[in-house]
């Protein structure tokens, strides 16, 4: 059906990305509290990639959903503040202040170090957003790197375990979770 109105193109396949989404968000939405999508697989269809990502978030918020995209995000300074901004905060364009993905919390990559976790900090301070720092991913060879060995003897992982407690431990809400959560 989308391919005979767009074509068998990135337009098409997104026409079909979002008519699939929207089925399984409201096939979902009353006993799935959230939704995890990949942005890899909306960015490599380029625009209409990027804008079936931005609708798949919206509608899935206007079903009451929480809705963490799974970017992996993570870069130091203006660029960070970027992303940050992007997929959890907003930005100012003229006198219009918007939320340009409006996510509720975003994957991201600490092994740069707070560096490129603070921007995002501070908007989850200020915008009770969340973000989900790689710790100990599941890939095979994540070992290489994440199960190395430090000097004393602590896993690579377990010190991002720690420094993730650290960089959520001023956001912990009425509850007792913080606002920096762990892929483990």
């Amino acid at each position: 059906k989308a391919y005979k109105e767009h074509g068998k193109t990135p337009e098409g396949v997104c026409a079909a990305l979002c008519e699939f989404n929207f089925g399984l968000i409201d096939a979902l939405c009353d006993i799935v509290p959230a939704v995890k999508p990949q942005s890899a697989y909306y960015e490599m269809y380029g625009y209409h990639g990027v804008k079936t990502l931005y609708k798949t978030i919206q509608y899935a918020k206007e079903k009451g959903m929480f809705v963490m995209t799974d970017g992996k995000r993570n870069d130091i300074g203006a660029t960070m503040e970027a992303y940050t901004n992007a997929h959890l905060g907003t930005v100012k364009v003229c006198d219009n202040e918007i939320e340009p993905f409006a996510a509720d919390a975003l994957t991201v990559n600490g092994y740069l170090g707070t560096d490129g976790i603070e921007p995002l900090l501070k908007v989850c301070r200020e915008k009770d957003k969340g973000i989900y720092v790689l710790v100990k991913t599941s890939n095979p060879s994540s070992g290489e790197i994440q199960n190395r060995l430090l000097d004393d003897g602590t896993p690579i992982y377990a010190l991002m375990g720690k420094i993730k407690k650290k960089w959520g431990a001023d956001t912990v809400g009425k509850y007792g979770y913080s606002a920096v959560g762990a892929v483990v």
